[in-house]
């Protein structure tokens, strides 16, 4: 299978792109822009072990024409669409960069794939969607009355454009809401980088609300299970969406915990008020992935802490800042 992997240069992407490599006699290219959003060396680090199995394609998914000169030449069965403008509280300060790269970039892929005769789409969605949820755990059943960040927004667009897409042209669609991915190559701005990168150093890390609030932490080897598995659902269905959550839903302050017990040192609080943009609790039903992907979260928050915290040394002695 030719498969298209968008942000196969990043965190979850290049651990895609090696289990696929790994699974299959799969031709993989890559798409992704190698941005500055965090040090790109780092980027670039992620594919060493598989750049020579793989074509690369640099470029924008906000450039149209670039975009479909990509699934011209590469001729695709399959588009797995990673690449996104992350996080929540850089998308209210620039909520237009998330309307052009997570809409619009969407909107060039679905494009591309339809002129080109591309029939299968993973999208990657995400738990924002689901806002201020009173219902626990999240189910994709839920209604989604509103979202509370530009972030969730467009990843709420992204959905309904599959959900289009699927409808109008009969590319088979699957929607995956990742709920908090962690591990090795975690992107830097994430709390669990920061904190690990703070508390390494000896310098305070801040703490928003009471540490209360709670997070449905997905270790990075199970969410890339649910990908494979979406990948074999998509060849036998139309559109659907699946939660993709981890073995365990904990408290911010239980997560500073591992942390601190993994670096073997002791944080330094600075505590700060709520954010807004943030939602008090993340919880995933994933009894649809497991009966549809089987899908089965095992890794815990102490046994997926520490191999993050070992790769960031890793990379510290190789001299590449994970910052």
């Amino acid at each position: 299978m030719k498969i298209l992997v968008t942000g196969g240069a990043g965190f979850i992407g290049s651990h895609t792109v090696e289990r696929l490599l790994s699974v299959g006699q799969h031709e993989v290219t890559i798409f992704d822009s190698f941005n500055d959003y965090y040090n790109p060396a780092i980027k670039r680090a992620n594919l060493l072990a598989v750049e020579r199995k793989i074509t690369i394609r640099e470029g924008d998914l906000t450039d149209a024409n670039v975009v479909l000169n990509t699934f011209e030449e590469g001729n695709f069965d399959a588009v797995i669409h990673l690449a996104a403008r992350a996080g929540v509280r850089p998308s209210i300060e620039q909520p237009e960069l998330y309307i052009d790269t997570n809409i619009k970039g969407t909107f060039h892929l679905l494009e591309g794939a339809r002129r080109t005769g591309c029939k299968q789409f993973i999208f990657a969605s995400s738990s924002s969607v689901y806002g201020v949820n009173k219902k626990i755990p999240f189910s994709e059943e839920d209604p989604i009355l509103q979202t509370v960040s530009p972030y969730a927004m467009t990843k709420m667009a992204g959905e309904q454009m599959c959900s289009n897409y699927s409808h109008l042209y009969g590319i088979k669609a699957v929607c995956l809401r990742f709920f908090t991915v962690y591990g090795p190559r975690q992107r830097p701005d994430l709390a669990i980088s920061k904190f690990t990168r703070l508390i390494e150093d000896g310098k305070a890390i801040d703490k928003f609300g009471t540490g209360d609030t709670l997070r449905n932490y997905t270790f990075i080897e199970d969410v890339v299970d649910g990908i494979i598995g979406a990948l074999g659902h998509c060849e036998r269905q139309g559109f659907d969406i699946f939660n993709l959550g981890g073995s365990q839903t904990v408290t911010l302050n239980e997560l500073i915990e591992a942390i601190e017990d993994a670096l073997g040192k002791t944080a330094v609080i600075n505590q700060l008020p709520d954010q807004p943009g943030d939602v008090p609790i993340t919880s995933a039903d994933v009894t649809k992935a497991t009966r549809y992907l089987n899908f089965h979260p095992r890794t815990i928050i102490g046994h997926g802490i520490p191999r993050y915290v070992e790769w960031f040394h890793q990379m510290r002695n190789q001299g590449l800042a994970v910052c």
